[in-house]
C-alpha cells in the first residue's frame, strides 16, 4: 500500500473475485483508491461496507465524504442525517454532518473552489460520466501495467519455486485478466496435475476462465459477416452446454459444496428445469451466504408449479431473516407481492408493493402497480 497503491488495489480486487463481500479487501480498496484519487472506486467499496456494517460511524463518514467528493452531496448528507438520528450526541458525526451541509450550501459547480486553488478538474466537469470515464481509463492502464509486471515477477520466481501452487494460481488469474485464457488454463491444469491435486475453488476458477473465453470469442466475431448471427448462436449454445455439464460434474465431485449446489440450481432454473432446481436450492439454503437467495429462488420454483402457499411461506420466512431493506429484500418483498397477487389477494399484494414504493419508487414496476391500485379505488 505504501509503495504502490495501484498494485494494492489490483490485489484487493483479485481477492474480491472469489469473495465479493470480503470486508478487509474492501477497506484496502478504499485506502488505495483514496491514495490514487479514484473517488468513485472508493464509493463502490464503501457502499458495500455500509451494507455489511450499516451502523459503523467511521464508514458512514468516509462514505459520505467520498460521495461529496464525487458530486453527490445530497446523498452524502442524507446518509449522515439518518445515522445522526441514531447517535444524536456523537460529536464527530455532528461535525461531519455540519461540514457536508456547508458544502451543499456553498456548492455552485466547483468554480469558487477552483478559483481559490482548493478545487480540482472533477469539480467543474459538467458531465459526471466523463469524470467516471477518465478515472476508469486511468485505472485500466495502471491495472494492465501491474498485471504485466506481476506476471514477469511470478514467472521468474516459478523457475526457482516450481512447486509453488499459489504462484501458479496467481499467474492463472493474471493471464485471465489479460484475456490470455489458454495460458491461464495451462496453469490451472498444471496445478491440477500436481500430485493429483484438485479442489472446488480450482475447478470453479477453471470453469469461470473457460466461460470468459467463450465470451471473449463472441466479442471477436466480425459483426459484418453474413453468418455472424449463426456464429454467435453456436458459441452461446456451446457455452451453455459446457456450463451445465461442467457444473453437474463439479456437483458430483464435491457433493457437500453448497455454493456449487446453488450455481447448479440457478442454471436449472434458467433452463426451466424447475424440479431439478428445487432440489438444488433446498440443499443450497443451508449455506449462510446463499440462504436468502436460495429461499427466494425456491419460492419462485414453488410459484411456477402453482404451489403458492409454499411459495408465500418461504418468502415470509426469508423476509423475517432480512432486517436491512436493501435490493435483496426489495426482491423478496416484490416476489411475495407477486405470489399474493397470483393467489387473488390483491389488497395484500399491494401492501407489499407499497413497502417498496415508500423507499424506491423506481424499483421495477411498483410505481405502476401502486398507482393503478389507487386509481381503481377512485
Amino acid at each position: 500500500m505504501r509503495k504502490d497503491p495501484a498494485e494494492a488495489l489490483e490485489l484487493a480486487e483479485q481477492v474480491l473475485n472469489s469473495d465479493p463481500e470480503n470486508a478487509p479487501a474492501h477497506r484496502l480498496i478504499v485506502e488505495a483508491a483514496s491514495a490514487l484519487e479514484y473517488p468513485r472506486t472508493a464509493v463502490m467499496s464503501l457502499e458495500i461496507l455500509m451494507k455489511i456494517s450499516p451502523k459503523d460511524r467511521d464508514i458512514a463518514i468516509k462514505f459520505a465524504t467520498a460521495l461529496a467528493d464525487g458530486g453527490e452531496i445530497g446523498r452524502a448528507e442524507k446518509i449522515l442525517v439518518d445515522l445522526h438520528d441514531s447517535y444524536p450526541d456523537d460529536p464527530e458525526l455532528t461535525s461531519a454532518l455540519k461540514n457536508i451541509s456547508a458544502r451543499k450550501t456553498m456548492d455552485k459547480g466547483g468554480y469558487e473552489a477552483l478559483a481559490q486553488g482548493t478545487g480540482s478538474y472533477r469539480d467543474i466537469l459538467k458531465d459526471k460520466e466523463e469524470a467516471a470515464s477518465l478515472e476508469q481509463e486511468n485505472r485500466q492502464v495502471k491495472s494492465e501495467d501491474t498485471a504485466e509486471r506481476l506476471i514477469k515477477e511470478y514467472e521468474a520466481r516459478l523457475v526457482t519455486e516450481p512447486k509453488n501452487l499459489k504462484l501458479m494460481r496467481d499467474l492463472a488469474e493474471l493471464h485471465t485478466q489479460k484475456k490470455q485464457f489458454d495460458k491461464a488454463l495451462a496453469y490451472y491444469n498444471r496445478i491440477k496435475a500436481s500430485e493429483g491435486m484438485s479442489d472446488s475453488g480450482l475447478e470453479r476458477g477453471m470453469a469461470e476462465t473457460t466461460m470468459r473465453k467463450f465470451d471473449h470469442e463472441i466479442t471477436q466475431l466480425d459483426a459484418t459477416a453474413p453468418d455472424y448471427t449463426d456464429q454467435v448462436a453456436r458459441l452461446q449454445s456451446e457455452k451453455g452446454t459446457y456450463q451445465l455439464e461442467e457444473c453437474q460434474k463439479r456437483a458430483e465431485r464435491f457433493p457437500t459444496d453448497l455454493q456449487i449446489r446453488y450455481d447448479l440450481g440457478v442454471l436449472y432454473f434458467n433452463l426451466g428445469k424447475i424440479g431439478e432446481a428445487t432440489k438444488e436450492f433446498q440443499k443450497a439454503q443451508s449455506n449462510p451466504q446463499r440462504r436468502l437467495s436460495s429461499m427466494n429462488y425456491l419460492a419462485q420454483c414453488f410459484a411456477k408449479r402453482r404451489m403458492f402457499d409454499l411459495a408465500a411461506r418461504t418468502l415470509e420466512n426469508a423476509i423475517k431473516e432480512k432486517p436491512a431493506f436493501d435490493d435483496e429484500k426489495k426482491d423478496l418483498v416484490y416476489n411475495y407481492g407477486a405470489v399474493l397477487e397470483a393467489m387473488g389477494k390483491k389488497t395484500e399484494a399491494v401492501e407489499q408493493y407499497k413497502l417498496i414504493y415508500e423507499i424506491d419508487i423506481t424499483y421495477r414496476d411498483v410505481e405502476k402497480k401502486v398507482n393503478d391500485f389507487y386509481d381503481s379505488q377512485g
